[in-house]
């Protein structure tokens, strides 16, 4: 099976050089999807073949010098003048819609003129806002733990379906508005230009501008997710809290930065929550298909992670090895990325590990009690 995009017709020099949709799909279907192996292993060899993808992907890139000031490659492209546009600060951007009109009959008008500068720069004067957010969603959690630790757990389950429906139907429609321009940038500039060139000019105005903005102060109200595991008594694990403050504060400071390599993030993370809060859905409702393992969502999570860490890894050589002058990444956004990608692979395989390897295995010592 093979599509295309007829609708693209500027495979200029620094035009689409692949069928992307085709590529994904004959991925799909050479790529052996079965779980029949233990978890261990399925994780092992997914980890290796997304690897092995990447390698092969570098490899295979041309080797191009970055423009000067690491300006997105596509603005000066002559066949790509007529998608080039100008928000307020004065910066050029790519319009993906324009790029491909399929797509961009999808659109609202909101989205296609949004002009994210104006609220950028207000967030970058308030970066006390999430550390406030942050703090007293600690305090909270103790407050709250204590508060219900002698008394009897609410039942909340019709509230906490429309939230994790709500959040599912954000993240699916997030995913569906930023990873098209990520696809479209990773098939068509180097890895070097993706980790190095200013975000504002792709990704960073208009629809997917938006929608890079929500991402970051969705980050705020997901916060109440812990308030659902609060009042119905449930275990609250170490990686849950940890994961939620380290990703507000995080986000927040590398989107008001200009992070390069944060379409990256922002595309997987929503990918990932559009099915894991589709998941919390169905469970709140009683309504989840036996097929539906949260295995799935576990090897996502770390899937993630590893790519994370991996992009990472290959920027710290770019800035601390190549010593570029020219990439905008800053070093300390990127060694926090690092820290943060590389604690959660951590947390997340020994939660994999433990959930669904250590627990599943019988314990030799166990016997049966009548």
């Amino acid at each position: 099976m093979d599509l295309s995009f007829s609708e693209i017709t500027t495979p200029g020099k620094f035009g689409v050089r692949r069928n992307v949709l085709g590529i994904i799909i004959n991925n799909n279907n050479n790529e052996d999807s079965s779980f029949v192996v233990s978890p261990y292993i399925a994780v092992h060899k997914l980890s290796c073949s997304l690897l092995i993808h990447i390698v092969k992907r570098l490899c295979s890139l041309r080797d191009r010098k970055m423009v000067d000031k690491i300006q997105y490659p596509g603005l000066t492209d002559p066949s790509l003048q007529h998608c080039v546009r100008l928000n307020s600060g004065n910066q050029k951007y790519l319009d993906f819609a324009c790029l491909f009109p399929t797509f961009g009959k999808t659109y609202f008008p909101f989205e296609l003129n949004y002009d994210p500068v104006g609220p950028r720069d207000w967030m970058k004067d308030n970066f006390w806002i999430p550390v406030a957010c942050a703090i007293i969603y600690a305090i909270a959690i103790f407050w709250g733990r204590s508060y219900f630790e002698k008394r009897s757990a609410w039942n909340w389950r019709a509230p906490l379906a429309l939230w994790n429906f709500g959040l599912s139907l954000f993240s699916t429609i997030g995913f569906i508005r930023v990873a098209p321009f990520v696809l479209f940038n990773i098939y068509s500039y180097t890895l070097r230009e993706n980790c190095c060139f200013d975000p504002e000019s792709h990704v960073g105005s208009g629809a997917t501008g938006f929608w890079s903005q929500m991402f970051v102060l969705s980050k705020i109200p997901e916060l109440f997710d812990t308030f659902f595991i609060v009042i119905h008594k449930k275990p609250l694990m170490f990686l849950h809290w940890y994961h939620h403050i380290s990703v507000l504060l995080f986000t927040w400071h590398a989107y008001v930065n200009n992070s390069p390599t944060g379409a990256f993030f922002i595309s997987m993370n929503y990918g990932v929550h559009a099915m894991m809060y589709f998941y919390y859905f169905l469970m709140a409702v009683r309504m989840k298909p036996k097929w539906f393992n949260p295995i799935w969502i576990t090897v996502a999570q770390i899937s993630q992670m590893f790519v994370g860490v991996f992009l990472t890894v290959y920027t710290t050589y770019i800035l601390h090895f190549e010593e570029r002058e020219d990439c905008l990444m800053r070093k300390d956004i990127n060694q926090s990325a690092l820290l943060m990608y590389g604690s959660y692979l951590f947390l997340f395989c020994k939660f994999f590990f433990e959930r669904y390897y250590i627990r599943g295995k019988p314990s030799k010592t166990s016997k049966k009690v009548n």
